[in-house]
């Protein structure tokens, strides 16, 4: 009798074996599990008794995580895919923030949390692990810091990303040598830290009707800038409320009476003391719902006169006798020139919000895998990622995760090397425009799905889920409203997209992954075709108000069309250059993707895409068989992210049983609760 229960007990506890089986013959089951558990009590100090084997069992969640069995894959070879560029570097970078001093604190001051945020990313950037030069040598450099910086803190990255993209990157690119001279290396080292002025408090998306100015006064050479209005103010200044010395204002451009449209002026905002320069008036944003280690704020400007050099003059420029030239003969390409940045700061976002899917869902998983409730026998015994409920809830977005790994991985490399003479850089703007969308949504419904499925655990702010979500709505507003960039989205496709005629793959069958993928394309090529369609019947005078009152659910379908089958072409691409290793695995995700991309627009797909009702009758049974038969591969999975303890430092996806022995007050030790 004993040597069946303890043959039960190893199943789930294999490193328990060796050191139970020289017990008698007559020791029960549960003086095995004492003896087990007295010595790891020892271990800790801590003197426990333990009555079940269902106590035993969940007494150490990195065991029951031991027992799902050994991954179908490859782990080293499933990072590289994912990881994509820039190895070492990542693997340097993953050792260098798994130190202590990352690790997450909660119950602090706004000013120190914005202290700590600033010293962790002056830590990163003295050890060289991102430089705006990197714009220039290697720009998925610069997406891969932000990705794993995002992990360990997004405040601290939201200021990494307006530092080294927004206000260096336009400094770098927008700039000449006059200006390089003076801020490139202090950009690096951070003793030169800017903003980046573009919103105001009146005009975020319609940014060029925006009413900061900047005259020029021939006779002293310089520019007045000015902010006439309330609604002119500065608005949601990231490093602009405490650290930033020097501010990127885009203004109007006024010499001698003619607006010459939006251009970007270097503006000090603080000296080297950082005491706030004469005419700029600084006003805290304060606490927000997340993210509050980023300093934001609101600025004004009173007739401050910068030198006639601040103007950033690689395109534009004006002589000391008030000559205006410039290589860009509209007002509205100047702007999207001086603002060409935030295609850059989308992908750095969507980046960052890669990285905190991959750590949600991490979390999330490790805690479904160790957290035992009620099994077949009513007692304590069953893993609730072995549940239907769970299954299905989490692993479509970790199959999402994956589509958007490789759909990024494409936008990044098609962005970093386009070509030069610009017959590219269309595409490039609206695979920009889509992929931020995508990756912020999803983190936004895994933050949300996975906090829910954690039940109590993950309501804590130690378990992280509630940072993420503070990342998810920042990244769904930051550098275009998620929607509003949706709209230029179908906007840029329909000027592009040339009807066609797709013929079906066969077999016609959900079965087969090459179908699905033909009815995501059908669906983007037919919302499309129906708002051309109805754009054309408005005519000229109705575009407007078609546009924008009328056919907004159509615009906002086909465009999220074009980023589904453009993140299904993508992931077939990864699949089809992946080590034959990866393959079985991948094409499951690949699959379970395409199922629930079709599971939520079913009703279009049985009414206008060619599904018949008895293949959309299958869609759901065949899910959910996926998710039964990737869960056992789902830790591995994850682990594939390549996430240390440290950069997780999540209670629950540690070992949330020892954590939860004492009085923690809701804060993980900076000695990290990893287990033994």
């Amino acid at each position: 009798m004993w040597r069946r229960n303890l043959k039960s007990l190893t199943s789930v506890w294999p490193s328990v074996r060796q050191s139970c089986v020289a017990r008698p013959p007559k020791a029960s089951q549960e003086a095995v599990c004492q003896l087990v558990l007295v010595a790891r009590s020892q271990r800790y100090g801590i003197q426990k008794r333990f009555k079940s084997t269902v106590a035993a069992v969940a007494s150490n969640p990195s065991d029951l995580r031991s027992t799902w069995g050994s991954p179908s894959f490859d782990i080293d070879k499933m990072a590289t895919l994912l990881d994509h560029d820039n190895h070492d570097m990542r693997k340097e970078f993953r050792q260098f923030v798994s130190d202590p001093v990352m690790i997450p604190k909660y119950n602090i001051s706004l000013f120190e949390e914005r202290d700590i945020a600033l010293k962790r990313l002056k830590r990163i950037c003295d050890a060289g692990f991102i430089s705006v030069l990197d714009f220039k040598n290697n720009p998925l450099r610069i997406f891969a810091a932000h990705e794993l910086a995002a992990i360990i803190d997004p405040a601290m990255t939201t200021k990494m990303t307006v530092q080294f993209n927004l206000f260096g990157g336009t400094v770098l690119k927008l700039g000449t040598e006059r200006h390089h001279s003076k801020l490139l290396k202090g950009i690096d080292t951070l003793d030169d830290m800017g903003c980046f002025g573009l919103t105001e408090l009146g005009y975020g998306n319609n940014a060029v009707e925006m009413e900061t100015s900047a005259i020029y006064d021939k006779n002293t050479k310089e520019f007045i800038i000015n902010s006439p209005t309330t609604l002119a103010q500065k608005y949601w200044i990231t490093n602009g409320a405490m650290h930033a010395k020097h501010c990127v204002v885009f203004a109007q451009l006024i010499v001698d009476g003619e607006n010459h449209g939006i251009h970007g002026i270097l503006v000090p905002i603080r000296d080297d003391n950082l005491k706030v320069m004469p005419g700029v008036r600084v006003e805290d944003m304060g606490y927000k719902m997340g993210l509050n280690g980023v300093d934001n704020a609101k600025l004004f400007f009173d007739n401050v006169r910068v030198p006639r050099e601040n103007l950033l003059n690689r395109y534009s420029d004006v002589s000391a006798d008030g000559t205006f030239t410039t290589s860009i003969k509209s007002n509205r390409a100047r702007f999207l020139t001086v603002a060409d940045q935030l295609l850059s700061g989308r992908i750095c976002i969507a980046s960052m919000s890669q990285g905190g899917a991959k750590a949600a869902l991490t979390i999330a998983i490790r805690y479904a895998a160790t957290r035992l409730t009620v099994g077949p026998k009513g007692k304590s015994d069953t893993a609730i990622l072995k549940y239907q409920l769970q299954q299905r809830s989490i692993l479509p977005l970790l199959a999402n995760t994956y589509a958007i790994n490789f759909g990024l991985d494409y936008v990044k490399d098609r962005w970093a090397f386009q070509k030069t003479d610009g017959s590219e850089h269309a595409e490039v703007v609206t695979l920009c425009c889509v992929i931020k969308p995508m990756a912020s949504w999803n983190l936004e419904e895994i933050v949300s799905v996975a906090r829910e499925r954690c039940g109590g655990q993950g309501y804590l702010s130690c378990n992280r889920f509630g940072t993420f979500i503070g990342l998810a709505h920042a990244a769904m507003t930051a550098e275009g409203d998620n929607s509003v960039l949706m709209q230029k989205v179908a906007k840029e496709r329909l000027a592009v997209l040339k009807p066609s005629t797709l013929e079906a793959p066969n077999p016609k069958d959900i079965d087969n992954p090459a179908y699905l993928h033909h009815l995501l394309q059908r669906r983007e090529l037919s919302l499309f075709a129906c708002l051309g369609k109805n754009l054309q019947k408005a005519g000229k005078q109705g575009v407007f108000e078609t546009w924008m009152y009328q056919e907004s659910d159509l615009i906002q379908a086909a465009s999220k069309a074009f980023g589904e089958r453009l993140l299904s072409e993508q992931f077939a691409a990864a699949i089809e250059n992946a080590d034959v290793s990866l393959k079985p695995v991948l094409s499951q995700l690949y699959h379970l993707f395409l199922l629930d991309t079709i599971e939520k627009n079913l009703a279009w797909m049985l009414i206008h895409g060619g599904l018949s009702l008895p293949a959309g009758d299958k869609v759901n049974a065949l899910a959910a068989q996926l998710c039964d038969q990737i869960s056992p591969q789902a830790l591995a999975l994850c682990d594939a992210f390549d996430i240390t303890d440290t950069m997780l430092s999540a209670p629950i996806a540690l070992n949330w049983v020892d954590f939860n022995a004492y009085d923690n007050q809701g804060e993980v030790p900076q000695k990290s609760n990893v287990d033994p």
